[in-house]
């Protein structure tokens, strides 16, 4: 098993971000601690792969929270980067939440196509496409369509900013 672990992890890794024995070193405890309260997998080689795979999605998602430590920092937060206000993020909140709420007053399919489109789970095509029950061919125009309409429903929300960024 131990081959075909370093070979699994050798290849994940790969672009991620992860190092390969890091990765071996996390499925191994999980491994052990499944072995604790379920025993081990019936089938053993199906029951790696599939762990690999899963705790290289947890390092990518680890990895986009965190940030780098770097003490000599300009800006004194100790970040790489620019610190981000408290009033940024909570305009940047009230931004999304403005967002959702006019994505579902939409008509028809729209709410179900831009809740799957704004999702956190990278789809691809053909997994919106199947999610949502309709042909691939038809994904795109139907988005476009739901889009412009979240767009004129947003407009007369929203006043557009004059010029020099004031509000007519």
């Amino acid at each position: 098993m131990r081959s075909l672990l370093t070979a699994e992890c050798a290849a994940e890794a790969v672009g991620q971000g992860v190092e390969p024995a890091d990765l071996e070193q996390a499925v191994w405890l999980r491994w052990l601690e499944r072995g604790r309260t379920l025993g081990p997998p019936s089938r053993p080689a199906a029951w790696l792969r599939a762990a690999v795979r899963a705790e290289v999605r947890s390092a990518r998602r680890r990895a986009r929270r965190e940030t780098v430590y770097d003490p000599d920092a300009a800006d004194g937060v100790g970040a790489l980067g620019s610190a981000e206000s408290a009033e940024s993020r909570a305009l940047r909140a009230e931004r999304h939440r403005v967002l959702r709420a006019a994505v579902g007053r939409l008509p028809g399919r729209c709410p179900d196509v831009l809740a799957v489109l704004l999702s956190h789970r990278d789809l691809t095509y053909p997994e919106m496409a199947r999610e949502l029950g309709i042909s691939q061919g038809s994904l795109g125009p139907v988005r476009s369509r739901c889009i412009d309409c979240l767009r004129r429903m947003l407009t007369t929300e929203v006043a557009p900013p004059g010029p020099r960024g004031r509000v007519r």
